[in-house]
């Protein structure tokens, strides 16, 4: 069975069509309604046909700027990456990179549909491209091997889309219910290696169950230095 090889990244293929009629449209106003769409109506609400209505024109010409829905959402995802303000290292990585998290957890916010394909359909494209420079320009000094490194950036993104999603799904309030069926289970005195363990932990306010997304800083720069390790 012969092995089904993907096509070529959007980024490597003509802007448009190389015949035909004078460009209309470009990918960056096609991409621009698509997210646009997304935004307001959720991610299923994409489809070709329904950009090209947007726009004015019928689905055939779209297909003169991009071939598939997946194109289309790549150019997407990696539009988002334009929101990013870069600016020089402060010589403090953690910090550095842990802003760069806060950043993209912003951006994943505003773009509701966007969290997802982060986890699902990962993409490098040229404003991706901009954020790995300015997170190895950041690592610059620090003696990790390019793998490392690589996989640090990987991590930060996917971490951040997780967490995201874990606020959009409903957050604070599925970890309320949670809590209270671990106290209702911890009273059952069937577990006592984790009755120990929490009784250790300092005590939320009364109705203030922990909000993991609370601590997203703090657990960012330990997986962050974890991985990398204590380097100045």
């Amino acid at each position: 069975m012969a092995t089904e090889r993907s096509a070529p990244s959007i980024w490597m293929r003509p802007e448009r069509a190389a015949v035909g009629r004078p460009a209309q449209h470009s990918r960056a106003e096609i991409t621009a309604v698509a997210m646009d769409i997304a935004d307001r109506e959720g991610l299923d609400a994409v489809s070709m046909r329904r950009v090209a209505a947007d726009l004015g024109t019928g689905a055939a010409s779209l297909y003169r700027y991009v071939e598939t829905r997946e194109d289309l959402l790549d150019l997407m995802t990696d539009a988002t990456g334009t929101e990013y303000a870069l600016p020089a290292p402060t010589g403090d990585w953690v910090a550095d990179l842990v802003a760069v998290g806060e950043q993209s957890r912003a951006i994943l916010r505003r773009h509701p549909w966007l969290p997802a394909l982060v986890m699902t359909r990962p993409v490098i494209g040229p404003n991706g491209i901009a954020l790995l420079e300015h997170v190895l320009t950041v690592l610059a000094c620090h003696p990790a091997d390019l793998q490392t490194k690589m996989e640090a950036f990987a991590m930060l993104n996917g971490l951040t889309a997780a967490f995201v999603l874990y606020e959009l799904s409903g957050g604070s309030a599925n970890q309320e219910r949670n809590v209270a069926y671990l106290q209702h289970a911890l009273a059952s005195g069937e577990h006592p290696r984790l009755t120990a363990l929490l009784s250790q932990a300092p005590q939320p306010a009364p109705h203030e169950p922990p909000d993991p997304s609370d601590r997203f800083a703090g657990l960012l720069a330990r997986i962050l230095t974890g991985l990398l390790g204590h380097h100045a």
